[in-house]
C-alpha cells in the first residue's frame, strides 16, 4: 500500500500562495541566465510527477533555468510544461532543496524532492504595499499561516493569533459565542484606551476595527459581541502578518502607529477543479469556575453576622435565614447557569482550480454555535468567499479580484449570568415551579433565569471586495492600481419584557425595547508605480504611491416603552412613548503619498528607506498633513567570505536595525469644530439646539518614535534559528480630553498632552528541527516576549485629573490602590496603611500603593510532530502577570450575597491568620466602609500568571491507494485543554467573575478533497 506525505499535505495551502508570487519576480531567473541560440532544437512538451518520496507534491514551482517560462504542479502532483533538449528544468518549493535537470531526450521527467530546512529563509513575507524574502526583510513581521489556524476550533482570527506571535499580547474579553479579543503590538501606546487599536488590512483593504453598535444599548448586555472582526472568516485567511517596527509600518503612516494587522485570503492554484469540504462539531464546557460556600457554610455567614450587629430577630426579606427558604436545599448555581455545554457546527465547502494564466476559488462557511446558558440562545455566521487570479500569457498584465461576505448573528441572553451563578445564596429557591413555569416563590425570589425572557440580539453583515491591476510597462518597471470596496451593517435590539420582572414586585415596570443601528462604508484606490532592476552587485526595488480613501459611517440608536402587551414588544410603532438616543451621521477622508527605496549589495548589505505623507479630515486647517518615514537596515554577515566556509554550522546570520516615526489620528470625527446636538427640552414647541463640546482647532497628530536592533542566527543548515529583537518606542503629543472644571458646562477639551509613554521590550524566538526523515519530523517553536511600558514624561500632572490614575515612570495599566495591613483585632476590620499619619484612611491621600496589571512576559511554545500519515500538534501559552482576584468583586461578607469558599476562613475565629473581616449585614459602618477600601487595596490583586495548552490537534490522512486526487483526513481538537495556574479566581485570562470565561472545546472532524 503506498502512503502519501503529511508533511506535504500540510504545507500545500500554506505554501502555495507564496509560491504564486514567483510567477512574477523577474529575479528568480535573473542571475545566471543561459544564451539560447535561434539555432535550438524545437521546444517540446514535458511532463511528470513529482513526489517527496511518500506521495505527489502539488504547488511545486518548475522553471526554466534563464527564462521566464514557469509553471506549478497539481494536486495530483502532475506538471506539463515546453522547454527544449537543451534547458534546464529547475523544481522548487518551500522547506524542500530545488533541484535542477537537464532535459537531454527525455519527455517525462519524475521528481523527488528533499527537505532542506535552509529553504525557509526563501519564503516571502508580506509586508503590505510589496512583499520580502524572510532573510531579506529589514523589518519585524510576525507570521502565522493557514496550517495554524487549521488547527484551532476558532470564529475570530485574533483567537488564532494567541501564544503564536512575539510583540502581541491576545487576550479573550468573554466566552460567549461571537465575543471579542483585546490586542495589543509592543504596549500600550495612548493613555486612551480607544487609541491603541491597529490598522487591519484584509487583502490590501482597510477593515474598521471599531464597531457600529451604540455604546449606550451595548453598556448593558453582554461586552465584546459587537466586534466588527467577527465579520473575517478564519477559514478563508492563508495568512496573517503583523508589522511591528518602524520599519515595517511607516509605509502605513499615522495608520500604523500601533502596528498593522495584514490578513491576505485563500486563492486557487493551477490544476483541474478541486473540491474540498471540511466539516467539524465542538462541545464546549466552562473549564474553571470559583469555588462558593455551601449552604452550611452560607448560613452560619448569614447567623454569625446577623449576631456580629446585635440583630436577634431576622428581618422580614431575610428570606434565605429566616425560614422562607428552606435550610436544607443546595443548588450549585454555577452548574445550573453557567454549566451547560455549547455546540459548535462548522461546515465549509470549496471549489478550486484553473490553468497556468488563470486561478480561481470559489469557498462558503457556515457556523451555529450554541451557549452554556439556560435556553435555546445561538450564534450564526455565514462565510462567502471567492478569488480570481489571471495573468496574461507573455506575464506582463494580471488581475486579482477577492471578495468576502460575512453575515452573522448573535441571539443571547440580555445578560451574561456570570456574576449570578456566584452569587446567589445556595438555598435559592429552584428556577421552575411545578407547573413548569419560572419561579418566584411567593414574589421572594428574583429569579436569574428572568434575563432569558430578554434578549439581546446582534446581527452583522460585512462585504470587502478588491481588485489589483498590474501592467510590466517595461522590463522591472511596473504599474498597478489597488481598488477597494468594504461595506459594513449593523443592528442591534434588547427586549425587556414585562415577563423579565418579578410580578410580585409593585413598583412600576414598563416593556421596553431598545434599537441601534449602523452602517459603513468605504473605498479605497491606491494607484502604485514599483521598479525593480539589477546593477551588477546591486538590487534596486524603488516604489511610489498614493492613497484615496472615503468613509461613511451612520447610526441610529431608539428606545421604545410602554408596550400595551409583550406580544407587541418588537414594533416601536406599539410604544408609548418613543425617544432617540442617538442619531448621527460621519464622514473621514484620508489622503496620501508614499515612497519606498529599498538597496541591496552583494547579497549582503541592505537598507530600506520608506516614507509617507499622510493628511486626515480629523484635524483642522493647517494640522491635517504630517510626514512620518522610517529606515531600516541589515547585515546578513553569514555571507560574508570569511563565514561561508562554516556554513554547515552557521548556515545564517544577520543583524537588522531600524528606526522611524509614525502617527496616529484615532481621536474621532469632528472634534476640532465647534458642535452642537439637538436638546432634549422644548421651547414653545420647538427643539433647540446645544453646544456638544469645546472645539479646539490647533491640536495635530500623535507621534510614536520606534526604534529596534535584533539579530537572527542560523545553525546546522537552519535547523536551530534563534531571532532576539529589543525594540523602544515613545509616543508623545498624546490627543486626549483635557479635562475641565464643572462650571465651563463640559468635562473635557480635546487637545495635545504633553505627555511621554514609552515601550521598550524584548522579544526572543527559537526554532528547532528536532528529527527530520521520510517518516518522521519534530519541530518545536518557542516565543518569550519581555516587555516594559511606563509613562515617561507628564508635565503637571500632581495638578491634572490624572494625579489619581497615573504615576511617571509606571505603567499605564497601574492602579493607585490602599495598602492592605491586616486586620484591626478590636473591630475586627481590614487595616491599611496611613499614608499621611492624619488618623484617617482617604481616598486622595492613602491610595499610594501601586499595583500593576501589565505583563512581566508572555509567550508561546508549540511542537508539530508527524509519522507518516499521522500529524500531532500542541501550543502551550503563558503569561506572567498580576490581575484582579475573587476578592475584588466580593461584597460585604455576611450580607445576602454567596462568597467565595475562602471567606470562611474570618476574624475572630481565625484571628491574624484571618482571610476575611468580621462578618457583618451592613449594620456596622466601620466594617462597611473598610469593605469598600478593601476592594480598592493591593490585597483584591495578586498573582494571575497561568500556562494554558490552548491548542492540541491530532489528525490522520486517510491512504487512498486507489485514486491519486482524493485525500480524506480525520481529526481531533482541544482548545483550552488544561490550565496551570495558581490564580486565585475563575479564569486568569480575563480575571472577572461578572464575564462568562474562554470556555474548554473538544472538536471532532474531517476534511474531504478530490
Amino acid at each position: 500500500m503506498k502512503n502519501y506525505s503529511l508533511i506535504k499535505g500540510i504545507r500545500t495551502i500554506g505554501y502555495s500562495f507564496i509560491l504564486g508570487i514567483y510567477l512574477y519576480s523577474p529575479s528568480i531567473t535573473a542571475s545566471n541566465s543561459v544564451t539560447y541560440s535561434t539555432l535550438q532544437q524545437e521546444p517540446a512538451p514535458i511532463t511528470g510527477t513529482i513526489t517527496d518520496g511518500i506521495g505527489p507534491m502539488p504547488g511545486v514551482t518548475i522553471t526554466v533555468k534563464g527564462r521566464s517560462t514557469t509553471t506549478i504542479s497539481d494536486y495530483t502532483g502532475q506538471y506539463s510544461i515546453t522547454a527544449s533538449p537543451t534547458d534546464v528544468l529547475v523544481f522548487s518549493f518551500m522547506g524542500f532543496k530545488t533541484v535542477e535537470v537537464v532535459i537531454s531526450s527525455q519527455k517525462i521527467v519524475n521528481i523527488q524532492l528533499k527537505e532542506d530546512a535552509t529553504a525557509l529563509q526563501e519564503v516571502r513575507v508580506n509586508a503590505g504595499y510589496y512583499s520580502v524574502k524572510e532573510k531579506e526583510r529589514t523589518g519585524s513581521i510576525a507570521k502565522i499561516t493557514a496550517k495554524d489556524i487549521e488547527t484551532q476550533p476558532v470564529n475570530s482570527p485574533l483567537a488564532a493569533m494567541q501564544g503564536r506571535m512575539t510583540g502581541v499580547n491576545i487576550t479573550q474579553e468573554t466566552g460567549a459565542p461571537g465575543g471579542g479579543f483585546n490586542i495589543q503590538i509592543r504596549g500600550i501606546n495612548s493613555i486612551r484606551s480607544e487609541g491603541n487599536e491597529p490598522l487591519y488590512i484584509v487583502d490590501g483593504v482597510p477593515f474598521a476595527s471599531q464597531s457600529l453598535a451604540d455604546p449606550i444599548i451595548g453598556a448593558s448586555a453582554i461586552k465584546g459581541l459587537a466586534n466588527p472582526l467577527n465579520n473575517l472568516n478564519p477559514a478563508d485567511i492563508q495568512n496573517i502578518e503583523v508589522l511591528k517596527d518602524a520599519d515595517a509600518t511607516a509605509i502605513y503612516g499615522s495608520r500604523g502607529s500601533n502596528g498593522v494587522v495584514l490578513i491576505t485570503t485563500k486563492k486557487g492554484i493551477i490544476g483541474a477543479t478541486r473540491f474540498e469540504l471540511n466539516s467539524f462539531t465542538s462541545i464546549g464546557k466552562v473549564s474553571r469556575t470559583l469555588n462558593v460556600m455551601n449552604t452550611k457554610q452560607y448560613l452560619a455567614m448569614r447567623k454569625e453576622a446577623f449576631a456580629n450587629d446585635g440583630i436577634s430577630q431576622y428581618p422580614a426579606d431575610a428570606f434565605d435565614i429566616n425560614g422562607t427558604w428552606s435550610q436544607n436545599r443546595e443548588t450549585n448555581w454555577a452548574k445550573n447557569l453557567i454549566g451547560g455545554t455549547a455546540q459548535i457546527n462548522n461546515l465549509q465547502a470549496s471549489f478550486s482550480g484553473g490553468t497556468a494564466t488563470t486561478q480561481y476559488l470559489l469557498s462558503g462557511t457556515f457556523r451555529r454555535e450554541t451557549t452554556v446558558f439556560p435556553g435555546d440562545s445561538h450564534y450564526g455566521k455565514g462565510a462567502f468567499h471567492s478569488n480570481l487570479n489571471h495573468t496574461s500569457v507573455d506575464q506582463r498584465f494580471s488581475l486579482n479580484f477577492s471578495t468576502n461576505y460575512t453575515s452573522d448573528s448573535n441571539n443571547l441572553p440580555g445578560r451574561d449570568l456570570t456574576s449570578r451563578a456566584y452569587t446567589l445564596a445556595p438555598n435559592a429557591p429552584d428556577l421552575y415551579d411545578s407547573k413548569g413555569k419560572l419561579n418566584w416563590e411567593d414574589g421572594t425570589f428574583n429569579n436569574p433565569l428572568a434575563f432569558l425572557e430578554s434578549k439581546y440580539k446582534i446581527t452583522n453583515k460585512s462585504i470587502v471586495a478588491n481588485a489589483l491591476l498590474s501592467y510590466e510597462i517595461l522590463t522591472g518597471l511596473q504599474a498597478k492600481t489597488s481598488f477597494g470596496y468594504t461595506e459594513t451593517s449593523l443592528m442591534q435590539t434588547i427586549t425587556n419584557p414585562l415577563t423579565s420582572y418579578n410580578p410580585f414586585d409593585t413598583s412600576t415596570h414598563e416593556a421596553s425595547l431598545y434599537i441601534g443601528s449602523g452602517t459603513g462604508s468605504s473605498w479605497i484606490i491606491e494607484p502604485q508605480l514599483n521598479y525593480k532592476g539589477i546593477y551588477g552587485l546591486l538590487d534596486l526595488d524603488f516604489l511610489i504611491g498614493t492613497t484615496f480613501q472615503n468613509q461613511e459611517t451612520s447610526r441610529l440608536a431608539q428606545v421604545g416603552s410602554g408596550f400595551t402587551s409583550d406580544a407587541l414588544i418588537n414594533n416601536l410603532n406599539a410604544a408609548s412613548t418613543l425617544s432617540i438616543i442617538n442619531h448621527e451621521r460621519i464622514e473621514y477622508r484620508y489622503n496620501a503619498a508614499f515612497a519606498r527605496v529599498n538597496l541591496k549589495w552583494n547579497e549582503r548589505y541592505i537598507l530600506n528607506l520608506t516614507g509617507r505623507r499622510d493628511g486626515s479630515s480629523r484635524f483642522g486647517a493647517g494640522k491635517r498633513f504630517a510626514n512620518f518615514g522610517a529606515i531600516g537596515a541589515a547585515w546578513i554577515f553569514s555571507n560574508e567570505l570569511f563565514l561561508k566556509k562554516n556554513k554547515n554550522i552557521l548556515s545564517f546570520g544577520k543583524l537588522r536595525s531600524s528606526y522611524g516615526t509614525s502617527g496616529s489620528d484615532q481621536i474621532g470625527d469632528y472634534q476640532y469644530l465647534d458642535t452642537y446636538e439637538v436638546s432634549n427640552y422644548l421651547y414653545n414647541g420647538i427643539a433647540g439646539l446645544a453646544p456638544s463640546r469645546l472645539y479646539n482647532p490647533d491640536f495635530g497628530w500623535e507621534t510614536n518614535k520606534k526604534f529596534e536592533v535584533s539579530l537572527e542566527l542560523g545553525f546546522l543548515r537552519d535547523n536551530i534559528f534563534l531571532t532576539s529583537t529589543w525594540f523602544k518606542n515613545r509616543s508623545s503629543n498624546q490627543l486626549v480630553g483635557i479635562p475641565l472644571p464643572g462650571t465651563t458646562g463640559f468635562s473635557s477639551i480635546q487637545s495635545n498632552l504633553a505627555a511621554t509613554v514609552q515601550n521598550t521590550g524584548l522579544e526572543v524566538e527559537l526554532r528547532t528541527v528536532n528529527l527530520k526523515n521520510n517518516k518522521f519530523s519534530w519541530i518545536s517553536s518557542l516565543n518569550v516576549t519581555l516587555p516594559k511600558n511606563k509613562l515617561v514624561a507628564f508635565p503637571n500632572l500632581d495638578a491634572s485629573t490624572y494625579a489619581n490614575s497615573l504615576v511617571i515612570g509606571e505603567s499605564l495599566s497601574i492602579r493607585k490602590v490602599f495598602d492592605y495591613t491586616g486586620i484591626d483585632p478590636v473591630s475586627g476590620a481590614y487595616t491599611f496603611r496611613d499614608y499621611n499619619n492624619d488618623g484617617q484612611i482617604t481616598f486622595e491621600a492613602d491610595r499610594q500603593k501601586i499595583a500593576d496589571t501589565s505583563p512581566q512576559f508572555y509567550g508561546g511554545f508549540s511542537n508539530q510532530l508527524s509519522l507518516r500519515n499521522w500529524s500531532f500538534d500542541f501550543l502551550f501559552q503563558f503569561v506572567s502577570q498580576q490581575g484582579r482576584n475573587y476578592r475584588y468583586t466580593s461584597t460585604l461578607a455576611g450580607t445576602f450575597v454567596n462568597q467565595p469558599v475562602e471567606i470562611v476562613s474570618h476574624f475572630p475565629q481565625d484571628n491574624s491568620t484571618a482571610i476575611a473581616q468580621q462578618y457583618s449585614t451592613g449594620a456596622n459602618s466601620t466594617l462597611v466602609q473598610a469593605a469598600y477600601n478593601f476592594l480598592d487595596s493591593n490585597a483584591a490583586f495578586s498573582d494571575a500568571s497561568f500556562i494554558r495548552l490552548k491548542t492540541v490537534s491530532l489528525s490522520y490522512r486517510i491512504p487512498s491507494p486507489w485514486s491519486k486526487t482524493v485525500s480524506a483526513t480525520v481529526y481531533a481538537q482541544g482548545q483550552n485543554f488544561l490550565t496551570f495556574t495558581k490564580f486565585k479566581g475563575a479564569d486568569p485570562e480575563n480575571q472577572s467573575v461578572t464575564s462568562l470565561p474562554p470556555l474548554r472545546q473538544f472538536t471532532l472532524g474531517f476534511r474531504l478533497a478530490f
